[in-house]
């Protein structure tokens, strides 16, 4: 698995730079935005939320195996992981209404001190303290997740009054800077746990750095704004009434609900499954965001105006490649038959489907949910996936470790069927909706040139 893992490493980091040398080629036609106001308020926001994202993928890679180092069996690790996803739910839900309240930029600065304080708390070897972390991790996310956009957005128009057009150029960069901060996390992480033999929890100390400066740039250069007050009630009520009077967001909830948690499942179930063949955790975590990457790039070429595929058939493609990972590991991971090397294809596969599935579904997102309920929808999207994430999580709790990893990976792929079943309805539902397609060719040029 050594090799394995360092070869797959660099034969997607080499994919993933030649995909990224040919669209750089492609746009040297396009203009760019020159003015050094709106570039300098750009730096500004990048400076904080970059370290942010460095911080936060810093702990993907060695969070199974740090409760593992401590000597907690799967199913005691399985808990600590429902408790991030309950804490995940409860604070997903009220983190809009608690960063406009708060402030966006006091919320920044809270989201670095509750993360620095859950990085500490893996110091601990006691089991309630890691708990804690948990919570306040799902916290943090919550509060990654709404405050940095909410008050970029806040500011680009409100207070600099710049087009509103220019905001999808500003996040298509950090999605874009996200993932190459993803694939250096890996690296570093695994360069601290394992090269300088520091142990799995190295990584989270090094995040904490991150986290302190992400608190003093955005104290030091941002302003502080808040956001007009919503009665929670009120959002969550009317994003009821747009799930349930719009065939079409239901079907994108059900799509999403399925989908998601599989991948929450996936997250958790990846290091019990490769761990024990001694890959180096850091490097085959770099690979599946290398990996993640290149679905992105080739949903950009696929959405291009040479191949002009849709965000519906990008979706329908992404759900039946995870269908047909979790199909290869109910085979690669039967008990005295485990394939390590093929149940590590099955999940870059699964990492590939989701970086072709995200900017899908955003899409369809966008199209089919009215801006004033995207909160509110949003919300009784995030209940349902985590509670299928929890589920799963308990089921494998209270399954033997070797058939019950092997018995949730075909749980999950019922659950992809599931989701394919519901992708065929939504297809059905909207194949003559011209709203949800990509624009023609010309159109396109004409929307990707803007006099910035």
């Amino acid at each position: 698995m050594l090799l394995t893992a360092y070869v797959a490493f660099a034969v997607l980091l080499a994919i993933c730079l030649g995909l990224e040398f040919s669209a750089c080629r492609a746009k040297l036609t396009v203009s760019s935005c020159t003015n050094p106001v709106f570039l300098r308020f750009q730096l500004d926001y990048y400076q904080v939320y970059f370290l942010a994202l460095a911080a936060d993928w810093l702990q993907g890679p060695y969070l199974y195996k740090l409760y593992q180092h401590y000597h907690f069996l799967e199913g005691q690790i399985a808990i600590i992981y429902v408790c991030g996803f309950a804490s995940s739910v409860l604070f997903g839900l009220v983190s809009t209404s608690l960063v406009d309240w708060l402030g966006r930029k006091k919320s920044c600065i809270l989201f670095s001190l509750t993360y620095s304080v859950c990085c500490l708390t893996k110091l601990s070897w006691d089991y309630f303290v890691l708990v804690v972390g948990r919570i306040l991790g799902g916290l943090s996310t919550a509060l990654l997740f709404s405050a940095f956009e909410a008050w970029y957005v806040h500011e680009h128009v409100e207070r600099h009054d710049f087009p509103a057009e220019w905001i999808p150029a500003t996040f298509s960069r950090a999605a874009f800077w996200n993932n190459v901060i993803a694939i250096g996390a890996g690296v570093i992480a695994n360069f601290f746990a394992e090269w300088l033999g520091l142990g799995p929890v190295a990584p989270f100390m090094v995040s904490i750095p991150f986290l302190m400066l992400t608190g003093i740039f955005a104290m030091k250069n941002w302003d502080e704004n808040y956001g007009k007050k919503r009665a929670l009630s009120k959002t969550c009520i009317d994003g009821l009434k747009c799930l349930l009077s719009d065939r079409r967001v239901l079907l994108l909830g059900t799509i999403q609900a399925l989908f998601e948690s599989v991948i929450y499942i996936f997250i958790f179930l990846w290091t019990p499954v490769l761990d024990p063949y001694n890959p180096p955790l850091g490097i085959v975590f770099s690979s599946f965001m290398a990996a993640s990457m290149v679905g992105s790039s080739l949903y950009r070429i696929a959405t291009s105006k040479r191949y002009h595929l849709q965000p519906m058939h990008i979706l329908s493609l992404s759900v039946l490649m995870v269908f047909f990972s979790l199909f290869m590991l109910t085979f690669s991971t039967n008990p005295g038959q485990e394939n390590p090397s093929e149940s590590f294809l099955a999940f870059l596969l699964i990492e590939l489907s989701c970086g072709l599935y995200f900017p899908a579904m955003g899409f369809l997102r966008r199209k089919v949910i009215p801006e004033k309920d995207q909160v509110g929808v949003m919300n009784w999207f995030r209940i349902p996936l985590n509670l299928l994430a929890c589920l799963g999580m308990l089921i494998l709790h209270d399954s033997d470790y070797k058939t019950g990893t092997r018995n949730m990976f075909t749980i999950c792929s019922v659950m992809m069927v599931m989701a394919l079943l519901a992708v065929v309805s939504l297809f059905t539902v909207v194949r003559n909706n011209a709203e949800l397609k990509v624009p023609s060719p010309q159109v396109q040029n004409e929307l990707s040139s803007p006099e910035l």
